[in-house]
């Protein structure tokens, strides 16, 4: 039976006398676990008061304010727009301003990479903070991105037995100060790139350095797979954390779980598919 407006008006007069006798209470008096029941009772009400409300109103909530600020929002747009970017040589990175994100892509003949070579999937993703990270413009961010590059370059040709740096090439996007962070985890979460130490698989790539003191007393994947640097290889007690057969192994079960993209049209329609879900 629908509530006449008379009787709505005398709910609301009563729901307005109950929210000032709740406000005039004791609250702190109360023990964790009752108080921890009044705030979810409470928190139930209100959003049943929320739902009546807008009904009430004869202009309705568009459902979704589309907010570039959300972390969630820009992270997407970030790393769609890094996509959008052409493909370069990794063998050949010119020094440039700015710091922001990127990925790897493998075009070569390594076995255990074969599913994502020559695919629009990344084997690895990363950010390159700012110099000051209060940077407003490219040139206070310093050259970070492109000398994030350049690391990932000489790691690669130090892995000679294994690599080729003929064989990978990169997409980078310079972005504002702050929206490098998001735009990774978006991209991380997207691909879940095999040598991305968030996958937990054949990481070690992204290791800084070659101090052997600031390094685990076990070699990564990665270097186990891809022998060449010094410190990872340097001293004869040091274990391998998994056993390359592992490891191969792990990557054929990754990318069956999560079949690597083969085109930009299925990244797009993954994009599109997410923001719908967003809004």
């Amino acid at each position: 039976m629908a509530t006449s407006p008379g009787k709505l008006e005398q709910l609301a007069v009563q729901l307005k006398d109950l929210s000032e006798q709740l406000a005039r209470e004791e609250a702190s008096a109360l023990a964790a676990p009752r108080a921890k029941r009044v705030r979810k009772t409470i928190s139930d009400a209100y959003e049943t008061i929320r739902k009546v409300m807008e009904d009430l109103d004869p202009i309705k909530h568009p459902g979704f304010v589309f907010d570039p600020s959300n972390p969630n929002v820009a992270g997407r747009i970030v790393g769609i727009t890094m996509i959008a970017q052409a493909r370069k040589q990794l063998a050949n990175v010119e020094s440039f301003y700015g710091s922001g994100v990127y990925a790897i892509y493998y075009t070569g003949k390594f076995a255990p990479y074969k599913a994502i070579s020559k695919r629009e999937h990344p084997i690895y993703v990363g950010k390159a903070d700012p110099a000051d990270p209060a940077s407003k413009t490219a040139m206070e961010q310093g050259d970070k991105l492109s000398g994030r590059l350049n690391e990932h370059r000489k790691n690669i040709l130090k892995a000679a037995t294994t690599l080729q740096v003929e064989d990978f090439e990169y997409r980078a996007l310079v972005v504002q100060t702050g929206w490098q962070d998001s735009a990774e985890n978006y991209l991380i979460e997207l691909f879940k790139p095999i040598w991305n130490s968030e996958v937990n698989i054949c990481y070690g790539f992204g290791k800084h350095g070659d101090d052997p003191g600031t390094r685990a007393n076990l070699r990564s994947p990665w270097d186990t797979m891809h022998p060449g640097r010094d410190w990872a290889h340097r001293d004869p007690k040091m274990k391998d954390a998994r056993a390359a057969e592992r490891i191969t192994g792990d990557i054929a079960e990754h990318l069956a779980k999560y079949p690597p993209v083969k085109s930009i049209d299925e990244i797009l329609r993954r994009f599109l598919d997410e923001m719908r879900a967003v809004s």
